[in-house]
């Protein structure tokens, strides 16, 4: 009861914050944002305030959402009509608050911009983060998404999208001329998620901070089973050496088995997930390309397919004695004590050459490869850890591979247990 007490309270004081962006963005006279587009047209016509129009939106949205969903319209979506009576009055008042806001040069309007995308951002995630009610435009997208089984981001962008060209045309239609939709709509669709889910991914103790932590999400104790994570440098034989260390233990081997487990658990299918997993280019557009996911109480697929490999890792590493290769295994089971961490590495000529027989390509061609791989498995491991792939203080033991299987067969075999070795 404390904690539905705590998430109403920050879902209110994130519907403010929510209110307050909108507010700023609005002041700036840039356009506003996409969801708020067509009531402030609206009100730039007739005698009623943008809070106003936001509550009559609203209602539409709610409308639209019984019809949709009919018999599975279900009481909880109720709650949003009072939630949209509130935002209203909430952005009418921040209005009336910020009347000394009318930046007439260019970069003070801009800057304004921004200041309001970074606030509507924070509110975003404050409301994602209570996890009590969404805001009608939200619950309109996953309304659509429920009921013809179309893609969370796509549809939210083509709703984003949709909203501003109705507003553009109600602007022609009332004033002549686009009067309310200008560049700081578009800012405004990019940044905000963006702002919300950069937010939830630089500062994950939040929720923790807030609500505490429930036991499901504490860790499990490894009890005998022992484990051996294995990251590695794409060419350097991680692979054919965790197989090697599994039969000679006897233990549960992980590596490209987890794409058809996961497979199973996402519904994605294993080629898309083979494309995607421990594959990040950029963080920073990553974040940009799946902003869409802040307002959604579903995960970008990246983050679907790392939460769903996460829990393979804690189900087996609970049930089995297991070696790991790749896929964040040694983040995953951090707070695991039997568990041995290791990184492997080999010189680049070694790599390329392995890389030339195994898959066929030139020495260009294998060489482009490699520090194509690295990049995106650095990239994706720094992503979900927030640590540094490859550093040596994240593991136990850091290998060069040059020196040959037999020699780090000895060396690993050195640090598992007597009693685990018995058992296998």
């Amino acid at each position: 009861m404390e904690e539905k007490i705590k998430r109403y309270v920050v879902f209110i004081v994130g519907l403010f914050v929510n209110s307050l962006g909108v507010s700023l963005i609005t002041k700036a006279s840039l356009g506003t944002s996409p969801i708020s587009s067509i009531p402030y047209v609206l009100s730039l016509k007739f005698p009623f305030t943008l809070g106003t129009f936001t509550v009559f939106f609203s209602l539409l949205l709610i409308f639209l959402q019984l019809m949709i969903l009919g018999k599975n319209f279900k009481p909880e979506h109720i709650l949003q009509i009072p939630v949209s009576f509130v935002f209203g009055y909430f952005i009418d008042l921040c209005m009336e608050l910020l009347f000394f806001i009318h930046p007439t040069v260019y970069w003070q309007q801009f800057v304004y911009l921004l200041i309001g995308c970074l606030v509507l951002g924070i509110g975003v995630y404050m409301e994602m983060l209570a996890d009590v009610v969404m805001l009608p435009g939200e619950s309109f997208v996953r309304s659509i998404v429920f009921r013809w089984k179309t893609e969370f981001g796509t549809t939210k962008v083509i709703f984003d999208v949709s909203m501003t060209l109705i507003a553009a045309l109600l602007s022609f239609i009332f004033a002549g001329r686009l009067d309310g939709v200008r560049e700081g709509t578009v800012v405004a669709a990019i940044l905000v998620g963006f702002i919300a889910r950069l937010i939830a991914r630089k500062f994950p103790f939040i929720p923790t901070l807030l609500f505490g932590s429930s036991s499901s999400q504490a860790a499990t104790p490894l009890k005998s089973n022992f484990c051996i994570t294995i990251d590695r440098q794409y060419g350097s034989g991680g692979h054919d050496l965790g197989e090697l260390l599994a039969k000679k233990l006897n233990f549960d081997f992980y590596d490209r088995s987890m794409i058809q487990m996961a497979a199973g658990s996402t519904g994605y299918s294993p080629e898309f997930i083979a494309r995607r997993e421990e594959r990040i280019t950029n963080s920073l557009l990553y974040d940009l390309s799946t902003q869409m996911y802040a307002y959604s109480q579903k995960s970008a697929p990246n983050d679907t397919i790392f939460e769903a490999e996460s829990k393979i890792v804690l189900d087996a590493a609970d049930r089995n004695s297991c070696i790991f290769v790749g896929h964040c295994a040694d983040y995953v089971l951090r707070d695991r004590t039997n568990c041995l961490r290791i990184f492997l590495s080999a010189p680049i000529p070694q790599r390329v050459q392995r890389i030339m027989k195994t898959e066929n390509l030139s020495e260009k061609e294998a060489l482009k490869k490699i520090q194509q791989m690295d990049r995106e498995r650095a990239e994706y491991y720094h992503y979900y850890t927030h640590r540094f792939w490859g550093k040596a203080a994240n593991y136990h033991l850091c290998i060069d591979t040059s020196i040959g299987a037999e020699q780090i067969e000895k060396i690993i075999l050195q640090c598992v247990p007597d009693s685990t070795k018995a058992c296998s």
